[in-house]
């Protein structure tokens, strides 16, 4: 049995990964899935990147869980990162989900196309809290493009606002993910659009994981949504032994 964290992305809560869990429990495993500060609903929204790790850490040590599998979608590959760094001997493995790979002083906007700054720039202006908010065009083309129309516009309907800050600020380590002395794998699904594939996820940013898993299946960003039994056999593939 293996201990597995989920970690979500942006916009996102850990219930809605939850019947990914169920898969991965149904195979014997442990499975946690927390919600980040900053996404918790009715919670405040004034977080930054600092403060969305430090709610992951304290998830870690409050439960005394170690020798955990830590995966993270997409944003919570930034987290993880950092969570890793801070609570070394808790992590057997990370498992990067279509996930940003950050280097010590990089933040996720580093990482994403200029258009898409430039974008999120003017929501979070616009939001009065320094907040965004991926519009519904974007995430039916782009995030949720291996999905029929009815689930796309059910599943955007669970999402939350997202504080910007967790995309500007950059984030501090004490090692690289490449320098980092635990597993690594990175879990690419191929149709995944939410970054162009001229900037792609794999290998752009699974080649900053140093020496690392490569696990691939077809499918999009929103997986979770869209064929939650095939990502809970992917994790547990990227996740073993």
């Amino acid at each position: 049995m293996s201990i597995y964290v989920l970690v979500h992305g942006a916009w996102h809560t850990g219930d809605l990964l939850e019947p990914v869990a169920a898969k991965i429990r149904a195979a014997g495993h442990e499975v946690h899935t927390p919600t980040l500060a900053g996404n918790r609903p009715g919670g405040t929204k004034a977080v930054g990147l600092d403060a969305a790790i430090a709610s992951l850490t304290e998830y870690l040590v409050e439960r005394n869980l170690k020798d955990v599998v830590l995966a993270g979608h997409s944003y919570g590959g930034m987290v993880i990162t950092g969570a890793a760094d801070r609570e070394k001997g808790r992590v057997r493995r990370l498992v990067y989900w279509n996930a940003f790979v950050p280097n010590n002083g990089e933040c996720l906007n580093d990482m994403v196309p200029p258009q898409y700054v430039a974008l999120f720039d003017q929501i979070s202006a616009a939001s009065g809290d320094n907040t965004v908010m991926l519009p519904e065009p974007i995430w039916r083309e782009a995030f949720f493009n291996d999905g029929d129309a009815e689930l796309s516009a059910r599943c955007y309907a669970s999402l939350n606002p997202h504080p910007y800050a967790t995309f500007t600020d950059k984030i501090k380590l004490s090692q690289n993910p490449a320098d980092m002395q635990v597993g690594k794998s990175y879990l690419n699904f191929t149709e995944d659009v939410a970054l162009p594939h001229l900037l792609p996820w794999h290998p752009r940013l699974s080649s900053k994981l140093g020496l690392f898993r490569l696990v691939q299946a077809p499918g999009g960003h929103e997986v979770c949504f869209t064929n939650p039994t095939l990502l809970a056999a992917k994790l547990i593939e990227a996740g073993r032994d």
